[in-house]
C-alpha cells in the first residue's frame, strides 16, 4: 500500500472515530428524561417533543437541530439538563421553512434552565433575522425556581422571550403556538403573544398561576381544568383561539395553518440549478488529518461540498494562507473565506504556516468580504485557524491594523454569514473568521472542531511559566516531576474546555454535524436567509 492510500486510510478512521463519538452522546441526548420518562409522557396520551416535531414536519424533508448538545455535561448537581429540556430546529412544514419549539417535558417537567433561556433566545434570533415563521409546542413548567436567580431578571433571560414575541409580531413574521401541556405564570404570554393559539384538551393548560399559588395567594380552591383548561380558554376566557381534541389534530391544524400563508419578498441570492460536487464527498475522510499538526489544502476539503467541485479564485497568489473563492453550494453563489493549512511561500521569499493569519491574507480577505457585500453573495466561513502572525516582523509590518480592517468587514458584513469549524477555532482568530461573537446567521462545527483562546499545549505552557515564576519568587523550589505533573493536569483541564462538546453545550455553536452535512446545512441556511431583504453595506473607517 502506498504511504499516500496509509495516510488517507489513518485519516479517515479518525474522523470516522470522531462523528461515532459525536453520534452515540446524540443518542443518549435524544432520550430526553430517560425511557421512564419517555413511557410516563406517553401514558398521559401525549406525543414527545421529538415525535410531535416528527409528525409536524413534511416527511422526508430536511431538518437541521439547533442545539442539540446545549445543557451537555451542566448543571450535574440539578440532575442535568439534556438538550437544554427543549427541541429546536429549522425545518419544512406544508412546503414552508420556518422555526420549530417544542419543550420538553420529560426534562424537570419542561422547565427552565439558563441554557433553556438561551436556546429559545437563539431560536427567536433566527427567526428573526431570516424571517421565518416560528411554531411554539408549548409544555413547560416555567421558570426552574432552584436556578431562578440566572433566568429570571436579565437583558438575555426569561422575560426577553416576550419582548421578542412582541418585535416579531411588529416584523410580520408569523409565530403559532400550541400548548399541548403546562404552560404556567410568566410562559403564559408567550402563546398569547403569538398570533395563534392552540390548546389541547385535557392535557393543555394555561394560567398565571396554578392550583396551589391560588389557594396560597387568595385561598381560592380550583383545579387545573376550571382555571385554565381549554373549555375555560377556549369557551370562557376567549385566551386560546383553537381547543384540540389530541396532539395529533392540534399538529394537523398548524400545517393547515402553516399552509395559508402568503410569500414573502426574498434577498433576491444567486440561485441556478445545483449540481452535485464532481469530486467524491467521501474523500473528505481521508483529506482531513488524523494528526491536527499536519498540513493540508483545505481547497480539496472544498471541492467535495461544492457544486460541480469548482471555485474561482481571488488572489490566489497573495495571502496564501486564507483562501477566498467564489462557489455555487446546491445551486446558491457563495462567497468562501477560508483557512488554508498548507505551509506556503511568500511572493517576497518568506515560509508562512498553514492556519496563520498574515497581514497579507488579512489584506486579501477583507477586499472578497467587501466586494461579496458589494454583489450581495452570502459568506461562508471555513475554520482552521490558530490566530494571526506574532513577532517583531508582523508588528513592524502592521498585523493589528490588517486584522483590524478584517474584523471590521466581518463586523459590517450585510449579507448573511455562515460558520464551520473544521478544526482549530483559536484566539483573535475565531473573530476575524466570524466566531459566534460576529452574528454569523449558522455557526456549526465538525466533530473535530476545537474552540479556545489557544491550543492545550500553548495554554498550559504560559500558564506553567506564570506559576513557577510566582512559585519561585516566594522561595520555592519545583522538581521536573512536580513541573510535569502541573503541565499535564493544567493541559487535561484545558483541553477538556476546547471541545466541540463544550463549546455546543454552551452554544457557542449551533450544532455538531457531519461533514457530509456541510453542503446541506450551509444550503437550508441561505434558504432561510434568501427571505429577509438585505441592509446596505457601510464598513465605517477601515485603515489603509
Amino acid at each position: 500500500m502506498a504511504k499516500e492510500d496509509l495516510t488517507a486510510n489513518k485519516n479517515a478512521d479518525a474522523l470516522m472515530l470522531a462523528c461515532a463519538r459525536i453520534k452515540h452522546k446524540l443518542d443518549v441526548i435524544v432520550q430526553g428524561g430517560g425511557k421512564k420518562k419517555l413511557d410516563k409522557h406517553r401514558a398521559k396520551g401525549k406525543m414527545t417533543a421529538r415525535e410531535r416535531i416528527d409528525y409536524l414536519r413534511d416527511e422526508g424533508s430536511n431538518w437541521v437541530e439547533i442545539g442539540a448538545f446545549a445543557g451537555y455535561e451542566m448543571y450535574k448537581e440539578h440532575g442535568g439538563c439534556p438538550a437544554g429540556g427543549v427541541v429546536v430546529g429549522i425545518g419544512y412544514v406544508k412546503g414552508r421553512q420556518c422555526v420549530i419549539v417544542a419543550n420538553d417535558a420529560t426534562v424537570k417537567a419542561g422547565a427552565w434552565f439558563p441554557i433553556t433561556g438561551k436556546k429559545n433566545l437563539r431560536a427567536q434570533e433566527i427567526a428573526m433575522e431570516n424571517r421565518l415563521p416560528i411554531i411554539y409546542l408549548v409544555d413547560s413548567a416555567g421558570v426552574y425556581l432552584p436556578m431562578q436567580d440566572e433566568i429570571f431578571p436579565d437583558k438575555e433571560h426569561f422575560g426577553r422571550i416576550f419582548r421578542n414575541n412582541a418585535r416579531m409580531s411588529s416584523m410580520g413574521i408569523t409565530q403559532i403556538s400550541a400548548i399541548m401541556g403546562s404552560c404556567v405564570a410568566g410562559g403564559a404570554y408567550l402563546p398569547i403573544m403569538s398570533d395563534e393559539a392552540l390548546i389541547v384538551d385535557k392535557t393543555g393548560s394555561i394560567f398565571l398561576a396554578g392550583p396551589y399559588l391560588v389557594k396560597a395567594a387568595i385561598g381560592e380552591d380550583t383545579d387545573k381544568e376550571t382555571l385554565g383548561g381549554a373549555v375555560t380558554q377556549c369557551e370562557i376566557s376567549g385566551v386560546t383561539d383553537y381547543k384540540m381534541p389530541d396532539d395529533k389534530t392540534c399538529l394537523d391544524t398548524i400545517r393547515d395553518l402553516m399552509d395559508k400563508l402568503g410569500s414573502t419578498q426574498d434577498a433576491g441570492f444567486s440561485r441556478i440549478e445545483p449540481k452535485k460536487p464532481k469530486l467524491d464527498p467521501q474523500d473528505i475522510f481521508g483529506i482531513f488529518p488524523e494528526l491536527r499538526t499536519k498540513p493540508y489544502d483545505m481547497r480539496e476539503l472544498i471541492k467535495r461540498f461544492v457544486d460541480d467541485s469548482e471555485i474561482t479564485e481571488y488572489k490566489a497568489g497573495y495571502g496564501q494562507t486564507i483562501v477566498c473563492a467564489y462557489a455555487r453550494i446546491d445551486g446558491w453563489a457563495v462567497g468562501i473565506v477560508a483557512n488554508n493549512r498548507e505551509v506556503v511561500k511568500s511572493a517576497k521569499g518568506e515560509m508562512q504556516f498553514g492556519g496563520v493569519i498574515y497581514s497579507d491574507s488579512a489584506d486579501k480577505a477583507t477586499r472578497f468580504i467587501m466586494n461579496c457585500n458589494q454583489k450581495k453573495i452570502p459568506l461562508v466561513f471555513m475554520h482552521d485557524v490558530t490566530g494571526f502572525m506574532v513577532g517583531t516582523r508582523s508588528e513592524h509590518g502592521g498585523i493589528i491594523k490588517d486584522g483590524a480592517k478584517m474584523v471590521n468587514a466581518v463586523s459590517n458584513s450585510t449579507v448573511p454569514k455562515f460558520t464551520v469549524i473544521v478544526g482549530n477555532s483559536y484566539g483573535a482568530g475565531n473573530y476575524a473568521m466570524c466566531g459566534k461573537a460576529y452574528d454569523p446567521r449558522l455557526i456549526v462545527a465538525w466533530p473535530t472542531a476545537n474552540v479556545a483562546v489557544m491550543g492545550g499545549s500553548q495554554a498550559a505552557k504560559v500558564l506553567m511559566q506564570i506559576n513557577t515564576a510566582s512559585m519561585k519568587a516566594k522561595g520555592e523550589e519545583i522538581s521536573a516531576e512536580k513541573e510535569k505533573e502541573m503541565f499535564d493536569k493544567i493541559k487535561q483541564r484545558y483541553d477538556e474546555q476546547t471541545t466541540p462538546e463544550y463549546a455546543a453545550a454552551r452554544l457557542w455553536v449551533d450544532a455538531i454535524i457531519e461533514p457530509l452535512d456541510t453542503r446541506k446545512v450551509i444550503s437550508m441556511g441561505i434558504e432561510a436567509a434568501n427571505q429577509s431583504p438585505v441592509e446596505p453595506f457601510n464598513p465605517g473607517v477601515i485603515q489603509t
